[in-house]
């Protein structure tokens, strides 16, 4: 009953959804994909992919690749020539990237400036600092361009390739192409073309951190999965616990809601809640008190309905029916 009456509701009330996959304690309950969509297609996940970055910066941390959450981001780009008069720019962390707390230079995010750029982490850098260092939210994607470039000269390696290693191959995912975006048409393309692959590069060949990849629904349950299990996948430790636990704890609020290192924190006090949310509809929860996981993608639609209130008010409840019913 369960799996009709959530699929009729989506069918109504939640049109653009491609794909949702729903585990329950590590079983899969429910998978689903509407119009036309497969288990092997994949699709743009939007801010998801910020998430995924910070899993990825943990890797690199618990590998003794970067020290920790306090270094500068100046520390990785000694080649950098800081602006006359520039101070603030040398006290921001890797942590105010993570928290949505860097200090810009712009009311509104210059994405033609960057995205039209040579090198988005150097134009990004350009746009880093101020006047203050006043710890306020500010959210941002094309600033999370920089942690991109910070993995990538730590590691040696490029987002992608550092992901395919480290993530991507342990948990059987296939790795994505490079993707070059070379105008606004075929920008415009990747995000509103039904069946898109691949991770979009700059010019230099260095990934999106904030935006630009895209998954399968599979996938993101298995990293869902992967939280779950405290950074366990079968017998090896992909993540450290610690990484999960920092990650995953509120570090920054804005008005009402909390945020981890690029994870929204969405706690019902009786639970521990946390999600990766992406324009569109794209969403990855992870209820950690009922050990339940949901992912869904979606094909890109201004303004789409609240995926939170979809499995908080019909999902959860039913599987928590589900649960009791078995015990």
């Amino acid at each position: 009953m369960f799996s009709k009456d959530l699929t009729e509701l989506i069918q109504k009330d939640y049109h653009n959804i491609a794909g949702i996959v729903i585990r329950d304690n590590q079983e899969t309950i429910f998978e689903n994909y509407f119009h036309g969509y497969t288990q092997n297609d994949t699709l743009h996940i939007a801010s998801v992919t910020k998430s995924i970055t910070s899993i990825l910066m943990g890797i690199a941390i618990d590998q003794g690749l970067i020290q920790n959450v306090e270094q500068t981001v100046l520390d990785f780009f000694p080649e950098y020539e800081v602006k006359k008069r520039e101070k603030t720019i040398h006290k921001v962390t890797i942590k105010h990237l993570l928290t949505m707390t860097t200090p810009y230079k712009y009311k509104y995010e210059p994405y033609t400036k960057v995205y039209s750029s040579e090198n988005w982490t150097k134009t990004v850098l350009d746009l880093l600092g101020g006047k203050t260092l006043s710890g306020d939210f500010k959210y941002s994607t094309i600033g999370l361009q920089v942690l991109s470039g910070i993995i990538e000269k730590a590691t040696g390696k490029s987002l992608n390739d550092f992901a395919a290693e480290n993530l991507f191959q342990p948990l059987d995912m296939k790795k994505p192409n490079n993707l070059g975006i070379n105008n606004r048409e075929e920008y415009t393309a990747f995000l509103k073309d039904k069946y898109v692959n691949g991770w979009i590069i700059d010019p230099q060949g260095t990934n999106t951190a904030g935006w630009g990849l895209t998954l399968t629904t599979k996938d993101l349950a298995k990293i869902g999965q992967l939280y779950l299990n405290m950074g366990k996948w079968g017998n090896q430790q992909i993540i450290s616990k610690e990484w999960i636990e920092e990650s995953t704890k509120v570090h920054s609020k804005w008005g009402e809601r909390s945020y981890g290192y690029l994870w929204w924190i969405v706690d019902d006090k009786k639970n521990k809640c946390f999600t990766a949310i992406g324009d569109g509809g794209n969403i990855l929860y992870v209820d950690a008190g009922n050990k339940i996981v949901v992912a869904i993608t979606s094909r890109f639609m201004p303004r789409a309905k609240d995926r939170i209130e979809l499995i908080r008010k019909h999902i959860v409840p039913q599987i928590e029916m589900r649960d009791d019913g078995k015990s």
